[in-house]
């Protein structure tokens, strides 16, 4: 059985790669056609296409009744995005974040985590909740739409460097953009069901439960398009879609498939008290913690990368400690919750103010000068 598991989750991966390399290619390439400026495109299109398996396996485990797996994959997959993937984007290159994502992204991801939180505070999920969330990412797909038409800054210099020079727009270019499009949701969404299946029976081998399944070994698989998408994004200098992805992903993570499962769930779905007090609040510090780190200056430094990737280790080790029951389980969560995370928060805020504080004497100095 563990020999079969891994043969899935190399399948899987491979599926995956490929589903992900088609799709943003494709999805770029037509989007740019379009109009459509590279960060509306990683919001948007790519960020619904690497949301693809969240979506489909939280679907999929709640109509099964395995609603700890569907909670879980949607939280779980949320923290990894931010600091497993951009963490490791970031190390390999500094990441420009757009203003647009602070004026408005990043405030609407916070929005949607708290949102998600306060549905579930007592313990549920209803059908009417699932419809709530999922009407919100159809008046923000609307938006982001409409947005777009407006906004005339994509340039085909922008994506000819990440994505190859552009081919006249024709029929045939527009059937093969939307053949490459189609052909990578084919590969992510088997590519996705082989790696959770090889996953969930690897884990359950191993007697854990289905909370950390979800939080641990699914959330990873199915955010494997999210950081295959902007690693190559990152690598090919389009670091709008790289940190746009990861944002709008987060976002269709918690309204769409969020939504959706607790929509087609038939009683909703029932929520752990641990991811009550534990997983909810991380997932919504480190959301809201990419607010100042983004504003300070407007990068993400290799510095921030190798923090992200660290608070994700910890968050690890302490999964790993829940999930076998060890004492220091409890210490750990308490020490992240409540000093780690708080502290760095602190930090972050100061080290905005700073930012603030010197952008604004620069604007009063140059308007002296001039």
């Amino acid at each position: 059985m563990p020999l079969m598991s891994l043969v899935y989750l190399l399948a899987g991966l491979l599926l995956l790669v490929a589903g992900a390399e088609l799709l943003v290619r494709g999805a770029a390439k037509l989007a740019a056609q379009l109009g459509i400026p590279p960060l509306i495109i990683g919001l948007t299109v790519v960020a619904f296409g690497t949301s693809a398996p969240e979506t489909a396996v939280s679907v999929q485990a709640a109509l099964s009744g395995s609603g700890d797996i569907a909670v879980g994959n949607v939280i779980g997959s949320n923290i990894a995005n931010i600091l497993l993937v951009l963490g490791a984007s970031a190390l390999l290159a500094p990441l420009l974040v757009p203003r647009q994502l602070i004026r408005l992204d990043i405030p609407l991801m916070i929005a949607a985590s708290l949102l998600a939180y306060a549905l579930a505070w007592d313990g549920r999920l209803s059908r009417l909740d699932g419809a709530l969330l999922f009407s919100a990412i159809t008046v923000y797909t609307l938006y982001l739409i409409l947005h777009a038409r407006a906004d005339k800054s994509t340039t085909d210099d922008q994506f000819s460097a990440a994505f190859g020079q552009f081919k006249p727009v024709t029929a045939f270019t527009w059937l093969l953009n939307l053949a490459l499009i189609a052909v990578g949701l084919l590969l992510l969404v088997p590519g996705s069901g082989l790696m959770v299946e090889g996953a969930v029976t690897l884990a359950r081998a191993l007697g854990l439960s289905e909370l950390v399944i979800g939080l641990s070994v699914v959330a990873v698989s199915t955010c494997l398009p999210e950081f295959v998408t902007s690693i190559l994004a990152a690598l090919k200098g389009q670091r709008d879609i790289a940190v746009g992805n990861i944002v709008g992903s987060n976002i269709f993570n918690l309204l769409c498939a969020l939504g959706l499962a607790s929509m087609l769930a038939p009683q909703g779905l029932s929520i752990s008290p641990n991811a009550l007090a534990f997983d909810f609040p991380v997932m919504l510090t480190v959301a809201i913690a990419c607010l100042p780190i983004f504003f300070a200056n407007y990068r993400i430094n290799r510095w921030v990368g190798i923090l992200f990737l660290g608070y994700y280790l910890a968050y690890s080790a302490y999964l790993l400690l829940f999930a076998t029951n060890r004492p220091f389980y409890k210490i750990l969560g308490d020490a992240i919750l409540w000093y780690a995370l708080p502290l760095t928060a602190i930090t972050l805020i100061i080290l905005s103010a700073r930012a603030w504080q010197r952008g604004a004497h620069s604007n009063v100095e140059r308007k002296k000068h001039e």
